[in-house]
């Protein structure tokens, strides 16, 4: 297998930038990065640690992340596995990398910076839902943001069928690892189950 192997021989393999793709990067939120952003329900959140690296589906039934100032975005973390990789690595490390998604959009906005976890009471009480609060809240800061070229989402057409995709479901994936996992009883009941855990 040919490998590339300096960068050097990568910027050799392909051509220069384009340069809208190098003028569009903003260090602050604009208003235009700011109503997308506040758009957005979904953001995949990457991080890295001394554990590696991690990519975390977010989302929120409104705007997942909070605009505090034109620097600074807040992300409640709501219940999930428990896992804790993205937290271990913010932790950890701190570099954050954030691309928000609006459905039926064929952009992408980025965001990279950095991230600290906060626990102030006051704090997580400002996204209350239903009684409840998150455990802790992502603080990022923004060192830069740029929409993202379109090909990507064009090319797979991700917004274009509406109908399911023929793809395992979340019981077939724990099956997969315990052969005797009630694969369609855990997702018959996981929607009702998930109801009083989305908080």
């Amino acid at each position: 297998m040919q490998t590339v192997d300096t960068i050097a021989d990568l910027e050799a393999l392909y051509d220069a930038p384009a340069p809208a793709s190098l003028t569009k990067v903003a260090l602050q939120l604009t208003p235009l990065y700011h109503r997308w952003i506040s758009a957005a329900r979904f953001v995949v959140v990457s991080t890295v640690g001394a554990g590696g690296t991690d990519g975390s589906p977010r989302g929120d039934d409104g705007p997942v992340v909070h605009v505090q100032d034109a620097q600074t975005l807040l992300l409640p973390d709501w219940r999930g596995n428990n896992r804790l990789d993205t937290l271990r690595n913010i932790v950890a490390d701190g570099r954050i990398s954030l691309m928000f998604m609006v459905p039926g959009e064929n952009n992408v906005v980025r965001v990279n910076g950095r991230a600290l976890l906060a626990v102030d009471p006051a704090l997580t009480a400002e996204f209350e839902q239903g009684g409840k609060h998150p455990r802790s809240v992502v603080v990022i800061t923004i060192e830069e943001l740029y929409f993202q070229c379109a090909k990507a989402i064009m090319r797979s057409a991700i917004w274009a069928d509406a109908d399911k995709a023929d793809v395992p479901t979340a019981g077939e994936f724990l099956r997969e690892q315990m052969a005797d996992f009630d694969a369609k009883g855990y997702d018959a009941a996981y929607p009702e189950y998930a109801k009083s855990k989305m908080w």
